[in-house]
Formats: C-alpha cells, structure tokens, sequence
C-alpha cells in the first residue's frame, strides 16, 4: 500500500508502532539512581560516583535535585551503561 492509500486506521497503528518503541528504547538508554543525603554525604556521593563514571565516558549527570527538611538533599543521577 502507498503512503496516498493509507487508512486512518494504518496511519494510527504506526504511529502508535513506533512512540511504544521510541518509549522502549529511552527507558534502557539512562540508568538512574537516585538517593536522599544530608548535604555534605550528598557532595561525597555525587563526586565518587563522577569519579567511577566520568562524564566523558557515560554521559553523567546530575538530572535533578531538590532541598528538603533538615538539610537533606534527594538528588538523581543518570548515565550511559556503555562499559558496563
């Protein structure tokens, strides 16, 4: 069938095909883990786990943070698996 002779209904299926393994592959890409430290524990972590995954080689990052009560931080990291 053309791309002229399409139905809604195959243009719909395709679509749908292709977000569902778009969404598939995205979630293996990063892997995250996210952790809650006072703030001096928080800085010792981020720095250790930069030390062990270099930016250069995984993509590291810090991908959000938040300050909460008591002076604890949550915070998540997310890098590439590419020498795992």
């Amino acid at each position: 069938m053309s791309a002229e002779q399409k139905t809604p209904a195959h243009i719909a299926r395709g679509l749908a095909d292709r977000a569902r393994t778009q969404a598939a592959s995205s979630e293996c890409a990063w892997r995250r883990e996210t952790y809650t430290l006072k703030r001096g524990e928080a800085r010792v972590k981020a720095r250790a786990y930069f030390a062990k995954f270099p930016k250069a080689a995984y993509m590291t990052e810090i991908e959000s943070w938040r300050e909460l009560s008591g002076g604890r931080i949550e915070f998540t990291i997310r890098r590439l698996p590419s020498a795992d």
